[in-house]
């Protein structure tokens, strides 16, 4: 069973930066494909950003495409989520999950995830 663990949360400004992190506990997450979620007060968990295991797709929310980015290092068991550009609608608590093989339908779907991490909170102020 994988474990995943999220770093990087904080607060910053608006138009300021983070880079979450997320650390796996196995070496066999390279064939995991790799998503972020986030979780805002009051309302549902929504996909952010995911990596095909092959690392040859990746897909974003409409809403953070050009701002995010996520990546990982093999070789370190790691993934990250770059963020720039945050707004105070980017506050949440950020999730990030591994789906393994067979996998889920849509890199997209939480459902699909079979794996999370606790979440780091991530507050974007005005």
């Amino acid at each position: 069973q994988v474990q995943l663990v999220e770093s990087g949360g904080g607060l910053v400004q608006a138009g300021g930066s983070l880079r979450l992190s997320c650390a796996a506990s196995e070496r066999t997450f390279s064939s995991y494909n790799m998503g972020w979620f986030r979780q805002a007060p009051g309302k549902e968990r929504e996909f952010v950003a995911a990596l095909s295991w092959s690392g040859s797709t990746t897909s974003y929310l409409g809403d953070v495409k050009g701002r995010f980015a996520i990546s990982r290092d093999i070789d370190k068991n790691m993934v990250y989520l770059q963020m720039n550009r945050l707004n105070p609608e980017d506050t949440a608590v950020y999730y990030c999950a591994a789906d393994r093989p067979p996998y889920g339908s849509k890199l997209t779907e939480i459902a699909g995830y079979d794996y999370w991490g606790q979440g780091t909170q991530v507050t974007v102020s005005s």
